[in-house]
C-alpha cells in the first residue's frame, strides 16, 4: 500500500520562533508608554488570533473592555486584578466571546501570555473608546520605537 502523501500544499508554511530578550521586539503602549509593554509573538492574520506578551509595572490600568472573541491568559510572573479575582504567577483564565469587565489592574510588576481570538473593544460610561486587534497589534510594532531603541 502506497503511503499517504502529507506534504505542505503551502511550501512557505513553517514556525515561528522568538526568541526571549528582555529588551529585544519589545514596545511601549502609546497610551502609557512608562508602564505598558507589548511583544507580538504571531498574529494569524486569516484567523484574526493573535499571541502577545504583555509587560505591565504595579499601578499599570486596562480600561474596561469587551472581548470580542475569545482569550487566553497565562500569568508568568506578578499580579494581575480582574474583576473581583487576583491572578498570579502560574494562573490561567479563559474569558469566552462576550465577557465585559471593568478595568484590570498591575498589582505588582506583571508579565503574561495573552492569546486573543478576535478584538476588545474599550469603552466607559460615555460609549465605546476604540478596538484592539491583531491589525492594531501589528500596525504598533511597526511604528512604535522598540526598547532596545530606546536604549541604544
Amino acid at each position: 500500500m502506497a503511503l499517504q502523501d502529507i506534504t505542505p500544499l503551502n511550501p512557505a508554511l513553517m514556525d515561528t520562533l522568538v526568541k526571549h530578550s528582555d529588551t529585544e521586539g519589545w514596545y511601549p503602549d502609546p497610551n502609557d508608554p512608562e508602564r505598558s509593554f507589548t511583544k507580538v509573538l504571531w498574529a494569524g492574520h486569516e484567523s484574526g488570533r493573535i499571541a502577545l506578551l504583555y509587560r505591565w509595572l504595579k499601578g499599570f490600568q486596562a480600561p474596561p473592555h469587551k472581548h470580542i472573541g475569545a482569550s487566553h491568559t497565562w500569568i508568568i510572573k506578578g499580579k494581575l486584578q480582574v474583576r473581583d479575582a487576583v491572578l498570579e504567577s502560574g494562573d490561567y483564565v479563559y474569558e469566552p466571546n462576550g465577557m465585559i469587565h471593568g478595568a484590570t489592574t498591575a498589582l505588582e510588576d506583571t508579565e503574561y501570555l495573552f492569546l486573543m481570538e478576535g478584538a476588545i473593544i474599550f469603552f466607559d460610561e460615555n460609549g465605546l473608546l476604540g478596538y484592539e486587534s491583531w491589525e492594531e497589534y501589528i500596525r504598533q510594532l511597526q511604528t512604535q520605537p522598540r526598547l532596545s531603541e530606546q536604549r541604544a
